[in-house]
């Protein structure tokens, strides 16, 4: 805190008033510090990526040990959950840790092996939640929606998790989220029809005298969009009431939040077992006049 005081001013016949005084405070900007500190997170992870070899990667993957200080001091033990979930991921926790380090290339080799990674994963969820819903005698419409959405959304559900702890806005956490949706969607949907019809047009039983198109029945996925649609629209509802009474999509006090999830959770529970009951007529609900038999 200072004062800054005005006096001589020039040229001659300029006046001062009586307030010639000013009073500065300097005050501590949060927002500053904050980026500051992201900065030297950022510097630090970067000087740190440049250390980490294939050798280290492995040797990470592998290793199990207790927290130790920047004095090597034993900060925490191994607990036995660590020990029990070191133990069940050991084989991926290997087997990623065949990516090539970030250092090398810049980290284009990383992204590129890390992206195919996640899709080969993906794959083989999907592949194995099929099977199981083939083997379990579940219909491959209430299959799609539960094991087969669940298995492939898990590592976008991991990744908005991990924004959502470390960035301050939840921007990325959401984004992330309806962004991976709509991947899921739209691509999933519009690279099949563009291939499928392709090889249609090219492939095509000719027959005579009449014209032919490449059809997929819709079975009961009209229902399922339609309850997926009103189950969103009330999810953006809730996120814009926390944004206006408490000020954050994410996070809050502890009753809100709690709440708030436990709303979500439902949410999603609703549309299994609505679309469940729809798959095994249990309900019948008809959209543009289509008979159901």
């Amino acid at each position: 805190m200072f004062k800054v005081k005005l006096e001589k001013p020039e040229p001659a016949g300029v006046k001062i008033s009586k307030k010639n005084v000013c009073l500065v405070t300097i005050s501590k900007n949060e927002e500053f510090d904050q980026e500051e500190e992201d900065k030297r997170k950022l510097i630090e992870f970067y000087l740190a990526q440049k250390e980490v070899t294939w050798k280290s990667q492995f040797r990470t993957a592998i290793t199990l040990g207790p927290q130790i200080s920047e004095d090597d001091l034993i900060l925490e033990d191994v607990s036995l959950y660590e020990a029990l979930i070191q133990f069940l991921a050991i084989f991926w926790r290997f087997l990623f840790a065949t990516i090539p380090p970030p250092n090398m290339s810049d980290g284009k080799w990383c992204f590129i092996i890390s992206l195919s990674y996640i899709g080969c994963v993906t794959l083989v969820i999907g592949e194995v939640a099929t099977v199981l819903g083939c083997v379990a005698g579940i219909k491959e419409s209430v299959t799609a929606i539960t094991f087969v959405a669940l298995g492939t959304s898990l590592p976008d559900t991991f990744a908005s998790m991990s924004a959502a702890q470390s960035l301050e806005y939840a921007d990325a956490a959401i984004g992330n989220v309806t962004g991976s949706n709509s991947v899921n969607v739209f691509l999933g949907l519009g690279l099949p029809w563009a291939i499928a019809s392709t090889y249609w047009e090219v492939k095509k039983p000719g027959i005579i005298g009449k014209e032919t198109f490449y059809e997929v029945p819709a079975g009961d996925i009209g229902f399922s969009v339609f309850v997926f649609l009103i189950v969103a629209i009330i999810c953006f509802m809730i996120l814009v009431l926390r944004r206006i009474f408490v000020g954050g999509e994410l996070g809050g006090p502890g009753t809100i939040r709690y709440i708030s999830a436990f709303i979500m959770i439902g949410l999603w529970f609703i549309y299994i077992m609505l679309s469940t009951l729809q798959a095994y007529q249990i309900i019948s609900f008809q959209l543009g006049g289509e008979k159901k038999e």
